[in-house]
Order: C-alpha cells, then structure tokens, then sequence
C-alpha cells in the first residue's frame, strides 16, 4: 500500500464519488402513489450501466478491505445510513446492497467478536426487522445476523429475543420470513442458549401453528423437519411440551387446511415417540384445564342469570 500516494489515493475516491453518488428517480411507488402502488411489488431494474458500476462498488469495497485504519468511520458512515432508514426517512434504496457488503465484513470478523460489532447486532441489524419494507433487503439481512450467531453462539440468545421483541401481529408474510430466519438461528444454536430462551420462543411459536394463515402455521411446524431443532426439542421436552401440545390438539380438531392438520398430526406422532408417559400427562394436565375453564364459564353464566333475574324482580 506505500505505493499508493496521498494524490492517487484522493483522485480514487473522487472517481468512486463520481460514479456512485449520482441522483437517482423516486421509487416508482412514490411517483405513482394516487395509484396505490405497493414497494413490495417493485421489480429490480438493472441499469445499462451497471456492469461499470458493478466494478466501482467492487473497488469500494476493496477499499475497506485495504485501508484497515479507516474501517470504523466507514462502519460509522454505514450504521448512520441505517439509522437514518430506521428511524427518520424510512427510503430503501441502497439498503439491501448495503447489507450485502456488510455480510462480507462480518464473514471477515475475528474471533471473539468486539463489543462494537454486538452492539451493532442489537442496535441496528435487529431493529431493522421492524421496517414494513423488509421483504425488500430480509435475504441479506438474515445472513448477516446468522454470520453472527455463526461466530459467536451465545449471540443466539440475543438474536430470538430480539425476534420475538419486534414479531409482526398482523402481517403474515412477514410472519414468514421471521420463521424461516428463526429457524437458521435455532440450527446454529447451542443447548444453553436455547434454554434461555425457549419458553417465550415456543409461546411464540404454539400461536403460529394455530394461525388461521396456513403458509404460517406450515412455516412453524416445518421446524420438527430440522434434526438439529428436533435434538434441542428432544433434550428439553418437559418444558417445550406442556407449551405446544395445546396448539397441536387445537390444530388437529380444528384446523381447516389439511395440509396443515397432516403436519400437525406428524409433530404430535414426533412427541409420542420420543416420550409417549409426558405426552399422557400432558394431555390429562390439558383436559383438566379444560374441564375447569368449562366450569368457570358455567359459572359465570349462572352468576349473569341471577343477575338478569334479581334485575328483572326489582323492576316489578
């Protein structure tokens, strides 16, 4: 590098300035928003120009790769794009080529990872997951958080209640993409981790596979596929049972999809063999809940009708 002069080095940036910060169109759901356009539905439109382009970003990032004492202002420079979208503009273009590159700066990161690089993690990558616009950059975002938990395991515990903490309510695509994410975390995590976790996880989980939406109920019972997730399941069956058994019963007296009821019967066939004396006590746990919410309810039924009666007696 000590044949790079100061001049050289400044007329390369400004060349990379040149091609890359360049103005560009709104997206065309902004341009068309009397016509209801969705940014999801945009489709990737590759410039003529973009094979020279390609080579300047190629460049750029050699850059960072080179110029080691300049990585945490360009890191710096990054983070406060993201921060930017996250909190203030919520525009996403360049986004997901961001986090591209970032995929290979933190495929490059050394082991044990800085305290700079975790709170990275927690406050950027993960917030991220709360943007309406995710099924726009999910793919790159998911690699990024997994490379993480790749390095260093006991960030996974981190990772899944982060998840859990900005789980979409009512937007099942999103639904999905947070399962299919989630899984890659649980394949990559640790028994002890996973204990830390497990009980909210799995609550979170039981209310899938009773979704309404199949595609999520499938996406949630796809987990007992993974032997990886089936072997942390299976070491911690007394805790991880009592909590999805209510869901599977639910799902195989009630559910209107086949598909989803097909699997559901698998999963609970899973359990039986691998414990078949905790899913008898289970189920008699789950029938008397049952038998004593019915009689709670009978109460409270009989308690309104007194009131209806005692109510209509004053009247007269």
């Amino acid at each position: 590098m000590s044949k790079i002069t100061e001049a050289c080095l400044g007329e390369m940036i400004k060349m990379v300035g040149i091609n890359i910060f360049r103005p560009l169109p709104p997206p065309a759901h902004e341009t068309n928003a009397s016509e209801g356009g969705d940014p999801e539905e945009e489709e990737d439109y590759w410039k003529p120009a973009w094979q020279h382009l390609q080579i300047v970003y190629e460049l750029l990032l050699r850059i960072y790769g080179k110029f080691v004492v300049h990585r945490p202002c360009i890191r710096k420079g990054i983070n406060n794009i993201f921060y930017r979208f996250i909190y203030e503009s919520q525009r996403h273009s360049g986004v997901g080529e961001l986090l591209e590159i970032l995929g290979s700066v933190i495929n490059g990161f050394s082991v044990p990872i800085k305290e700079e690089h975790k709170l990275f993690l927690v406050r950027t990558l993960i917030p991220l997951h709360k943007l309406k616009q995710l099924s726009l950059y999910h793919q790159q975002l998911s690699y990024c958080v997994v490379q993480f938990v790749d390095k260093d395991y006991k960030l996974a515990d981190v990772v899944v209640k982060g998840l859990l903490r900005y789980w979409p309510v009512v937007n099942c695509q999103k639904e999905v993409l947070f399962l299919g994410e989630l899984e890659k975390v649980l394949e990559a995590m640790h028994s002890t981790e996973f204990q830390r976790c497990m009980v909210p996880l799995f609550r979170r989980i039981a209310r899938c596979v009773n979704s309404r939406n199949f595609q999520v109920a499938e996406r949630a019972l796809f987990f007992w596929n993974s032997e990886r997730i089936v072997g942390l399941i299976s070491q911690n069956r007394q805790v991880v049972l009592p909590i999805v058994l209510e869901a599977l019963e639910k799902n195989i007296q009630s559910h209107w999809n086949p598909e989803v009821n097909g699997l559901t019967v698998n999963v609970r066939k899973m359990f039986v063999e691998m414990d078949s004396r905790l899913v008898d006590e289970c189920e008699r746990r789950l029938q008397e809940k049952t038998a004593r919410a019915g009689e709670a309810e009978e109460q409270r039924e009989m308690a309104w009708k007194k009131l209806e009666e005692e109510a209509a007696a004053m009247k007269v």
